[in-house]
């Protein structure tokens, strides 16, 4: 999984910029063109969209240094329930009608472009291979695990002899693991991938708004744009940042996981701003790449929100169990849905 994700920013980074600078067949609007004051607000953007992942992916994950945040008190619920919201606005709201708009784009041949819609398409067909990486994965850890655990009698329990010294003697005793302690390293496996399954989804999206951003050379366009992707970063950043915390990866790995999502969009943008004189947002090349690449993002965003976060946190007995919590869960989620939806009048 870690490779896929590595290989994955290397295409992003390297070939996307030359598969989107196709020639234009479609006139695009040349007025409002000012490249040293999109300059200046590109560079403002690349600082403030940085500085809000950044927040947005360590907040969850502070969790070891704030007990508030730790995943077994109840605000981290209501942080990953905002969060959930969140990611299932930006799949809906933001990513899946952009992928619509290009690839429905009058730019694009009719055939076969016009004739059916391949936005919806992709989406679907992508949200179904989520979930067979999904259970694929899962049916790996729980394997190998039944592997490294024989039951040695009927109750699946193993008996381990455990020598305890002290100063004043010598002590023999038993202590029984039972299979609910793999049930736990399985629980802790799955929320290991879903976490890098979402990053995934999200850098996707990530380095296209990002080299689109860069690209821009209306001042006009980028202005609204800065708030909006500021903000847009924050939100998802404490969404991948709840699914880290859960997934109890190593300091080293969580810090990289967390610097890859801060640094996609801003790396996005400095890629848009060097192919800014070949690129074209409305050439038939960049059109399709884009489409298809949001189609796909949206796919695996949508079946992660509603699937791995909302379904698997609101159906769960801790949930359940109290009314207050469940309330509190749906008016995050309602308000994260919310603010994400308002941003896309913007971005």
């Amino acid at each position: 999984m870690n490779k896929m994700l590595v290989f994955s920013l290397l295409f992003f980074f390297f070939l996307l910029p030359a598969l989107v600078s196709s020639e234009c067949t479609c006139d695009e609007d040349a007025d409002d063109r000012d490249k040293i004051e999109a300059l200046k607000y590109k560079l403002v953007a690349v600082a403030s969209i940085l500085i809000a992942g950044a927040i947005g992916v360590s907040i969850p994950i502070l969790g070891k240094v704030i007990p508030a945040f730790r995943p077994e008190n109840n605000v981290f619920f209501l942080i990953k329930a905002f969060a959930a919201g969140v990611i299932l606005a930006t799949g809906f709201v933001h990513i899946l009608p952009d992928a619509f708009e290009s690839l429905s784009s009058p730019c694009l041949p009719e055939k076969p472009w016009g004739e059916f819609p391949f936005a919806g398409f992709i989406a679907m067909i992508s949200a179904i291979g989520t979930m067979m990486v999904d259970l694929l994965a899962t049916s790996f850890y729980k394997n190998s695990n039944l592997t490294k655990q024989k039951p040695v009698n009927s109750d699946e329990e193993k008996e381990v002899h455990v020598h305890t010294h002290s100063t004043h003697g010598h002590a023999h005793g038993s202590v029984m693991l039972t299979s609910s302690e793999g049930n736990d390293e399985l629980d802790l496996s799955r929320r290991r991938v879903i976490s890098q399954v979402l990053e995934l989804g999200i850098l996707v999206h990530s380095v296209i708004i990002g080299v689109s951003l860069g690209a821009s050379e209306s001042p006009r366009t980028i202005k609204p744009l800065v708030a909006a992707l500021t903000f847009h970063q924050l939100f998802e950043g404490m969404g991948l940042g709840g699914c880290i915390a859960e997934a109890k990866f190593k300091i080293k790995r969580a810090a990289l996981m967390a610097i890859f999502f801060s640094l996609t969009t801003p790396i996005g943008i400095a890629i848009g701003f060097g192919i800014s004189t070949v690129y074209s947002e409305t050439s038939p090349t960049a059109l399709m790449v884009e489409g298809i690449f949001n189609s796909a993002a949206a796919g695996i965003l949508i079946y992660m929100a509603l699937v791995d976060l909302l379904a698997a946190d609101f159906m769960s007995s801790r949930m359940q169990d109290s009314p207050k919590l469940l309330m509190g869960a749906n008016i995050f989620l309602l308000f994260g849905a919310g603010c994400m939806s308002l941003l896309a009048k913007w971005a």
